[in-house]
């Protein structure tokens, strides 16, 4: 009996050895695992916009519906050969609705009678386009045809032109990796400064892409951007 005592005691000592083992190891494994750095890495690429949109109107005015119909003709006309002359293919160009109003109808415009004109009409116009160059050269001759008293106007008179980039997925996988090796950078400088080392990628996540035009005087060019944020764990 007191040989089976002494075989359970042991029993129990090295069963008590053997946990504190793994729970040691297992609070070093926790504790080396908790050792990590959260790092930005960041990409950018300047690219030149890819596609071209840009909406504009005619304007006419007049006091006789059918003489206003006619003039509204003839104008649509010559815009639309003021284009196909500047290049563009008929694919490019799309004729919007033409919207009439009558002042004498508008319940909230007030007397009619100290207006000039009681007709007032407007046809949209619509050039799309990849040929950025052709479309800027045919925004500054447009002003042939203030000379022949054809007015235009574009929906938005602060940019005329809505510029954007189509290309994203073609540069995005190199971006990404850019974005990586920077944050990797980061890290190993960081790890360098606390006498550590980089190990294996514990998190990641990547950011959203955003594309933004350079600066105001040049919408053209556009900034594709991307910030990747990484957490390194770090071994001695």
């Amino acid at each position: 009996m007191e040989k089976m005592s002494w075989i359970k005691i042991m029993v129990l000592a090295i069963a008590i050895v053997i946990a504190g083992y793994f729970v040691g190891n297992m609070h070093k494994v926790a504790k080396e695992y908790d050792r990590s750095v959260k790092v930005k890495g960041l990409s950018e690429r300047e690219v030149k916009a890819d596609l071209a949109v840009w909406p504009i109107h005619i304007s006419l005015a007049g006091n006789d519906l059918r003489t206003l119909q006619s003039d509204i003709k003839d104008h649509k006309d010559q815009v639309y050969q003021f284009f196909l002359n500047q290049g563009f293919t008929e694919e490019e160009l799309t004729v919007g609705t033409t919207n009439i109003n009558d002042a004498n109808a508008d319940m909230y415009g007030g007397s009619s009678q100290n207006r000039a004109y009681r007709y007032f009409a407007k046809t949209d116009f619509t050039i799309r386009t990849k040929d950025i160059e052709k479309l800027q050269k045919a925004l500054e001759a447009s002003l042939d045809l203030v000379s022949k008293g054809i007015i235009i106007g574009s929906k938005n008179t602060w940019r005329p032109i809505e510029y954007s980039f189509s290309g994203l997925n073609q540069i995005k996988p190199l971006m990404i990796e850019e974005a990586t090796r920077n944050a990797r950078e980061v890290a190993e400088k960081f790890a360098k400064d606390s006498q550590s080392k980089v190990g294996k990628i514990r998190s990641a996540q990547q950011g959203q892409f955003s594309i933004n035009s350079r600066d105001e005087n040049t919408p053209e060019i556009k900034i594709v951007r991307v910030v990747s944020t990484i957490d390194y764990l770090l071994e001695d």
